[in-house]
């Protein structure tokens, strides 16, 4: 299922011991648009100064109506975990020694969304030793240099740009609950379309140029204005997916992550 990424701000993180703070932001990888940490503001109100990286490899089976992320953290684990200056690029190397602290395998190599897999979880201290192996020799064969992570929060409001015009700006993000991939931008129209929303897919950008805030998709005005409409209100499901797959006359994700599925399986 997918989930907005504005909805999803402001829960809060459940540790084995108790509540450790709220979400405030999300960092992604902006090659392979997948969420690789939520930033947590610690304790409550005011007084919530310190942010920690919580990775999605922690986080359990969410309560949604609670809207609390169970992780299987301890809250002195957490209290002790590497200090991030939130508001500087996370490097390789400090991600290196975060997921080592937490005996976490690397999630980048291996040919899946998540290391050799397609969920977060394969990467706990339990993984086998055989996708170990697989993460390993596949980092050793393609080194990479510091990852570009990005804020969730910073790509709010971007301009969209189409390739024969401007059409909006990013309005959200969507959210895939399993596997915390981004699956769609959500793009707000209304300054050409009154009250028209629209989803789009990280796949169809041709450029996305961070210094000037903008996203150029490769898609027609009129493609946009014409595609089905994104109601926040209604579920949104793969049938609505796939209609709007079919409208642009692309190929869907979930062929991929059936492939990857059978890569490595949910624990």
């Amino acid at each position: 299922m997918l989930r907005s990424m504005k909805d999803m701000e402001d829960y809060s993180i459940g540790a084995r011991d108790g509540l450790i703070g709220r979400v405030s932001d999300f960092y992604f990888e902006d090659d392979t648009w997948v969420i690789r940490y939520l930033v947590v503001a610690m304790g409550d109100g005011p007084a919530a100064r310190r942010k920690v990286l919580i990775s999605p490899i922690a986080i359990g089976q969410p309560d949604w109506s609670e809207k609390i992320l169970p992780v299987s953290l301890t809250r002195s684990q957490v209290e002790r975990s590497p200090d991030f200056d939130t508001a500087k690029p996370v490097s390789r190397q400090q991600e290196m020694g975060y997921l080592g602290y937490y005996g976490y395998g690397n999630y980048w190599g291996g040919g899946g969304l998540w290391g050799a897999g397609l969920y977060p979880d394969i990467l706990q201290g339990g993984m086998q030793r055989e996708v170990k192996a697989a993460v390993a020799a596949d980092s050793a064969r393609t080194p990479r240099a510091d990852p570009h992570l990005r804020s969730g929060n910073d790509v709010m409001r971007y301009y969209v740009h189409a390739s024969d015009g401007d059409i909006g700006h990013v309005q959200g993000l969507l959210i895939d609950e399993r596997t915390w991939a981004i699956r769609y931008l959500i793009v707000n129209t209304s300054n050409w379309w009154l009250g028209h929303q629209v989803v789009i897919a990280p796949q169809w950008i041709e450029n996305l140029n961070w210094a000037e805030s903008t996203v150029t998709v490769d898609l027609t005005r009129e493609a946009i204005r014409d595609a089905p409409a994104y109601d926040p209100k209604a579920p949104f499901d793969r049938e609505q997916e796939e209609g709007i797959h079919a409208h642009y006359g692309r190929v869907g994700y979930w062929p991929r992550d059936v492939k990857h599925a059978k890569t490595g399986s949910r624990m």
